[in-house]
């Protein structure tokens, strides 16, 4: 994890190829089995994955809280990149990016705060919470091909 000017980068690399990685980012139910940190799971109520698509879901945080979520597309560009705003609660945008190579990808994860104040208040939770994103984004994709049977 890096920690920039109000923004987390987190890198990883997959064993699968790119197009399968950009897959498990835009497919609603796979993005629904492994979105957020370890112990959530979702219930998606709105998932339009188009640049100005509107994304509503809750987070059920393992404590029993509800966690709203409000975000909006703004680009999509198979298989190399996800960008959305999170317009509830502390306004960020994440980039997510997909690199193809020899068979495997390393994806590149940004979330980039708005405001200074709501990244240092986030900044102790998301770190972790973001790494263990794509702890459970790894968990759906070496479950590959069984995760992506239609």
């Amino acid at each position: 994890m890096t920690i920039g000017e109000n923004e987390l980068i987190a890198t990883r690399e997959y064993d699968v190829p790119q197009e399968l990685v950009f897959q498990a980012w835009t497919t609603p139910d796979l993005l629904a089995r492994w979105w957020g940190p370890q112990g959530f799971t979702n219930t998606f109520h709105e998932c339009d994955m188009r640049p100005g698509g509107t994304w509503r879901y809750t987070m059920h945080g393992p404590d029993g809280v509800d966690y709203p979520n409000h975000n909006v597309f703004v680009e999509i560009v198979p298989p190399e990149r996800v960008v959305l705003d999170h317009l509830s609660g502390h306004e960020f945008r994440v980039t997510a990016t997909f690199e193809g190579f020899e068979g495997r990808t390393r994806v590149t994860f940004r979330q980039l705060f708005k405001k200074k104040e709501e990244f240092e208040q986030a900044k102790p939770y998301c770190v972790e919470g973001n790494e263990q994103n794509l702890d459970r984004l790894g968990k759906v994709l070496a479950d590959w091909p069984t995760s992506f049977a239609k």
